[in-house]
């Protein structure tokens, strides 16, 4: 889903043949960052874990000259991006599955501004604070679904502490660093219980499933529930 949220972005606000400048921040394996240097951009992956940044540059081995050409891997926290790059670096900066794991995400957020161009696109991935007791209720978990209504904190599926965060507030802090949410989905709204190593449906089945979570990721109110955000700002 983040994938075809973001490609929409893309194909709304820069022309097919553009050549863009993207700065994944904790690209992980590098999933997102080989997928966007094999559609031809030139893409920096900057990742803090030796482990995942490992599988990334194994990843990037097995791949044609021309793309790991295109893909530069850089160890580092993404609370140093404002730090590590100059000013306008960049037309796309993503920054999925991180915020999660910061106590404040104010600072790398302005440092995330920073490095953008003018007109640049910001992908945030973060979880979902006010659907924070959805899945512990589900589960009947329900002490951690009350705790969920008062707390942004919880232990996510990898058994780690981390936070949530809300759509307000993250829609303010966006305004005040001069990146203003241009559009926001829903990710996760309807297989959030799905276990992690469930099998994909397979054909016509696994299609109506990707069609169903497409329409309630941007759909109200079943978005504003979704396990996760993917917030799209634009620097002004």
């Amino acid at each position: 889903m983040v994938t075809r949220q973001l490609d929409e972005q893309l194909t709304q606000r820069y022309p097919i043949d553009r050549r863009l400048r993207v700065l994944d921040v904790g690209c992980g394996q590098g999933v997102q960052a080989l997928r966007l240097a094999r559609l031809g951009h030139e893409v920096t992956g900057l990742e803090s874990d030796p482990t995942m940044l490992a599988a990334a540059h194994t990843a990037l081995e097995g791949e044609p000259e021309g793309i790991r050409a295109r893909l530069q891997l850089r160890a580092g926290d993404a609370r140093d991006t404002g730090a590590l790059f100059a000013p306008g670096s960049f037309d796309v900066v993503l920054c999925h599955g991180v915020l999660m794991y910061l106590a404040e995400p104010g600072p790398t957020l302005a440092g995330l501004a920073r490095v953008l161009a003018k007109d640049g696109l910001l992908s945030l991935l973060v979880r979902n604070a006010d659907a924070l007791a959805l899945r512990p209720g589900q589960s009947g978990d329900w002490a951690a679904a009350l705790s969920a209504f008062d707390e942004p904190g919880y232990t996510n599926r990898l058994g780690l502490a981390a936070r949530a965060d809300r759509l307000e507030s993250l829609t303010a802090t966006l305004a005040g660093i001069g990146v203003p949410l241009a559009r926001w989905y829903g990710v996760r709204v309807l297989t959030d219980l799905a276990p992690d190593d469930a099998e994909p449906p397979q054909g016509e089945k696994w299609q109506r499933l990707l069609a169903a979570e497409e329409r309630a990721g941007t759909t109200d109110p079943y978005r504003a529930v979704a396990a996760q955000l993917h917030l799209c700002g634009v620097r002004g």
